[in-house]
């Protein structure tokens, strides 16, 4: 074989090896997001908030840049789905990789009763992780302007006479919120209802999780 056809040849090889790459790349592609879904539109962004955990040390906005989080509303004195939506959120947390950088974070929308410790005992019950799943409490304006205004989570306290029990207190919203590492709310999750699937939202969820933790 002369000079020239020997370099055909090779040319010829490596246009055969490029496309070949070139499909398995598309392949991958077209299956990370056949798994993943498209990407998580940005719908908000999560204004600085002051904050105390159960462990009586402050929280801030800036604590949790550069984690991907979820957050949801519960109050310890609840009678109606605040433990369910909790067992969620730990069976979350128990699914989450050992190195992950995401953290978890319940706020109480009746913080004149749940205190740091209160929030503390609260989280001992499910064997919470303080390192990762944070209980927030403080001034009600300052739990009303993250959880309401920046998370979009509803509560409404319920007026005394129209209370069925003693822990009757408040309608709260059920949904777990989705924020990334720049603190940008990307999407909602129910966790209550007839027609929703526990093990379908936590996939949904943990996949998520995962997308939002490897955007730049």
């Amino acid at each position: 074989m002369t000079h020239q056809g020997r370099n055909i040849g090779w040319l010829a090889w490596g246009g055969l090896i490029l496309i070949s790459a070139t499909l398995v790349l598309a392949f991958l592609l077209a299956n990370i997001k056949a798994h993943f879904g498209p990407p998580l539109p940005v719908l908000g962004n999560v204004a600085d908030f002051h904050l105390t955990n159960q462990l009586n040390r402050a929280v801030t906005l800036d604590d949790l840049r550069g984690h991907v989080w979820v957050a949801n509303f519960i109050f310890t004195r609840c009678a109606g789905p605040c433990l369910k939506m909790s067992r969620q959120m730990k069976e979350l947390e128990q699914s989450l990789p050992a190195r992950t950088g995401v953290r978890l974070v319940t706020l109480t929308t009746d913080p004149e009763f749940d205190s740091p410790e209160v929030l503390k005992r609260y989280g001992e019950r499910f064997g919470a992780d303080p390192k990762r799943w944070q209980f927030l409490t403080g001034p009600k304006a300052e739990v009303t302007r993250l959880g309401s205004d920046s998370l979009k989570l509803g509560s409404v306290e319920k007026k005394p006479e129209e209370r069925e029990s003693a822990a009757d207190l408040f309608i709260h919203s059920t949904m777990f919120v989705l924020i990334d590492k720049q603190g940008r709310t990307r999407a909602f999750y129910e966790t209550t209802g007839e027609q929703v699937d526990p093990r379908r939202v936590k996939g949904q969820i943990l996949r998520a999780m995962a997308r939002l933790e490897h955007e730049k």
